[in-house]
């Protein structure tokens, strides 16, 4: 196969102009050539051969020319039509209301309208045909009139744009500078091309806003309802800390004033004085609060509470919302947790109650052993201590005989006496004991005349002390103590007599120190003192340091009463003491700011006067027959005159017939049939006027004494000391023989 020197591609015009050259350069050749062997013939028939084909090649290409003349024809047909449906495709895309643009599916723009792009004029002139949509979506980006969110860079607003464009269908809102807004949307064409449109919105989204507005005020007022009507103080505030919402009660409840509470105000603002006044639940401080609401990361809600003064506590609770602001609410628990801390308080005080009961009932345990153990003895030393007395009593007086010398019969019966005072003595003071001990006391707490009770005792021991060679000295004073005049006189009655009883030589000082709120009796002696290991047991029942005294120098019971009676009215009882120098007992009383009326309560040997009673008439009201003839005859001795009745009906009558007028009256207080023997002295002084009297009574309650106390009368408890009665009826005597003024 010979090669071809035309080119099958060339246009037929080209391949008759290289026809013609080759033949022209054929014939110049034939022409020129000189052959000696012939062959210049064979050059003019190859020659003649190639013109033949030249003819028949031009044929062939006149063809060829007339069928490309023809597709000519038809391709610009084509063209014409094609121009003309280009041509009423832009027409019609430029009659959409909205931007059009289209790509390839190689992602090159093909065409666009000139509403395409028209919100940014600044990059419209880069819209043309042949760009990627990379190039597309970098001149949206960096438009001066694209309106980026807000913390978004250009950069990043092209990236998220390219992720959107992966998707089948895509659709958003574009905000433009002015207030305008885009919507662009993307569609893909069969044959994987996009179309993207851009339409104006910015009247509908002004509706929208507007709409939205309103709706958002309704709600706001809607919300300002409701937090306005919340129990609860509640502050909202932006992403920034900034206030803003709120509602009066959080002003009412943290004390803020309300022109403080303004849009806008900074929550450190805001809070700054009353963080100042108020204290944090354990755990938070201010700086937790502030790194809180300054935190730039997601917050877990806090709950803590706050304390305004003593009794105002709030709880607050602080939640984040999701535009990274938050919510802050104010309860007042303050009652809460008043009934908690009262809760608390009771289960202490119960606890402290139920540990108090579980001592006291250990201490009354300890203290029924205690007793218990010490019950046989406390009876077995009773039993010695009455039975000694009694015992020397029947025998001295057995040895009295008849005809025996007065002189030795008076020795022997003032013997006798003696013994049976011993036995009244010990007969008193074990009742005392038992009615200390059993816990039915009764006290009858007044104000007491102390000056006046150590007056008496002063009268009573002085010559007891005389007797023994000591010098007692009361120093006198005009205190008034709240007491029981009755329990408080046995104290210092015991304590005083203890002193004189136990010092041999020296001397005996009572009086009474001053102090603060009180006073302190203080008996001090010059006797053998007491050892410190000695101190506990010379308060018990029947314990006496010189264990070889007799009965008649004390039973060991006068301590124990002083200790009982000091607990049972709350005056505390010291003891100060030094082996070989003495001892000093302390009692502790309050003082009393009230009148005095103890020195009308008993005046018991408040005269030792030996005055004669001769002539001296006393009406004697006593149920009891043995023991009214008893103080007859005692008083009789004295050469008094008795009238003895048994009740108060006989006492009217012997007043009210016979006429007679008694110089003093002497009565039971408890007669037969319930009777009282103060309401028949009350009769008595209705009807004849007031006359010295005394009652005579066991008891000891403080209605006894409140009513001898108010009328004036003489108590003496049974036994009565033949020498306390004998010191009536010598006063009442005095009085009587005293001159009118």
């Amino acid at each position: 196969m010979t090669a071809s020197l035309i080119n099958p591609n060339d246009t037929p015009e080209r391949q008759i102009e290289k026809l013609t050259k080759i033949n022209a350069a054929l014939m110049r050749r034939v022409e020129q050539a000189v052959d000696a062997s012939g062959a210049a013939y064979a050059q003019f028939e190859r020659a003649a051969l190639l013109e033949e084909e030249v003819r028949n090649r031009t044929r062939d290409l006149e063809r060829a020319l007339d069928l490309l003349n023809d597709s000519n024809a038809r391709l610009a047909e084509a063209n014409r039509a094609t121009e003309e449906a280009r041509s009423n495709l832009a027409n019609a895309i430029e009659t959409v209301q909205e931007g059009f643009a289209l790509f390839d599916p190689d992602e090159r723009l093909v065409m666009c309208n000139s509403r395409f792009g028209l919100h940014m004029p600044d990059i419209r002139d880069g819209f043309r045909p042949g760009i990627s949509f990379r190039q597309y979506v970098d001149l949206v980006s960096g438009s001066r009139y694209l309106s980026l969110p807000e913390n978004m860079t250009s950069t990043q607003w092209a990236e998220g744009r390219m992720r959107r464009h992966q998707d089948d269908h895509v659709i958003f809102n574009v905000r433009i500078v002015g207030s305008r807004w885009v919507q662009v949307s993307e569609h893909r064409t069969p044959d994987g091309g996009t179309v993207i449109l851009q339409t104006d919105i910015s009247d509908i989204m002004r509706l929208e806003r507007l709409e939205r507005e309103r709706m958002l005020d309704d709600q706001a007022r809607l919300i300002r309802a409701t937090l306005e009507h919340l129990d609860q103080g509640v502050c909202i505030f932006n992403n920034q800390a900034r206030l803003a919402g709120w509602n009066q009660r959080v002003g009412e409840m943290l004390s803020i004033p309300v022109r403080k509470f303004s849009m806008g105000m900074g929550f450190f603002s805001l809070f700054e004085g009353f963080a100042q006044v108020s204290s944090y639940s354990s755990g938070i401080t201010q700086e937790d609060i502030r790194a809180w609401v300054t935190s730039t990361e997601t917050r877990p809600a806090i709950s803590f509470e706050i304390w305004q003064g003593q009794n105002k506590t709030l709880s607050v609770h602080a939640q984040e919302m999701p535009d990274k602001g938050f919510v802050i609410s104010f309860s007042d628990v303050s009652a809460e947790r008043a009934a908690v801390r009262a809760i608390q308080q009771a289960n202490e005080m119960l606890e402290a109650r139920v540990a108090e009961r579980t001592l006291e009932l250990a201490d009354a345990l300890s203290e029924a052993e205690r007793a218990n153990a010490s019950k046989s003895r406390f009876v077995a030393a009773a039993s010695h201590d009455l039975l000694q007395p009694l015992s020397a009593a029947k025998l001295y007086i057995a040895s009295i005989e008849p005809g025996q010398n007065p002189d030795q019969t008076h020795v022997i019966a003032e013997k006798a006496r003696r013994s049976l005072d011993s036995v009244e003595t010990i007969l008193e003071a074990l009742l005392d004991i038992s009615t200390l001990d059993s816990g039915k006391a009764e006290v009858h707490r007044a104000p007491v005349s102390l000056g006046h009770i150590l007056a008496q005792l002063a009268e009573e021991l002085g010559p007891t002390a005389r007797a023994k060679g000591l010098d007692l000295r009361v120093v006198p004073t005009d205190a008034v103590v709240l007491s029981d005049y009755t329990y408080l006189r046995r104290i210092a009655q015991n304590l005083i007599g203890n002193a004189i009883r136990y010092t041999s030589r020296g001397k005996i000082l009572v009086g009474v120190r001053h102090r603060a709120h009180s006073v302190r009796l203080e008996i001090w002696d010059t006797g053998p003192g007491i050892a410190p290991e000695q101190r506990d047991i010379i308060f018990r029942e029947f314990q006496r340091l010189e264990s070889a005294a007799s009965a008649a120098e004390g039973m060991g019971l006068g301590l124990a009463i002083v200790e009982r009676a000091c607990a049972l009215l709350g005056h505390p009882l010291d003891l100060v003491s030094t082996v070989d120098r003495g001892s000093g007992f302390l009692v502790e009383l309050a003082i009393s700011h009230a009148p005095d009326f103890s020195g009308l309560v008993s005046n018991r040997n408040s005269s030792r006067n030996e005055t004669g009673l001769g002539g001296l008439i006393v009406l004697l009201i006593e149920n009891d027959r043995d023991l009214r003839n008893a103080m007859t005859v005692a008083m009789e001795a004295w050469d008094v005159c008795v009238l003895p009745v048994a009740s108060g009906d006989e006492a009217m009558d012997l007043i009210g017939t016979e006429g007679i007028l008694p110089d003093a009256i002497i009565a039971d207080w408890q007669l037969d049939s319930g009777a009282l023997g103060t309401d028949v002295l009350a009769r008595i002084e209705t009807q004849i006027g007031a006359v010295p009297s005394c009652v005579i009574t066991a008891s000891r309650t403080p209605t006894i004494i409140e009513t001898c106390a108010r009328q004036g009368w003489q108590l003496f408890h049974k036994p009565v000391a033949a020498e306390a009665l004998r010191s009536f009826l010598s006063s009442v005597s005095q009085s009587i023989r005293q001159p009118l003024p």
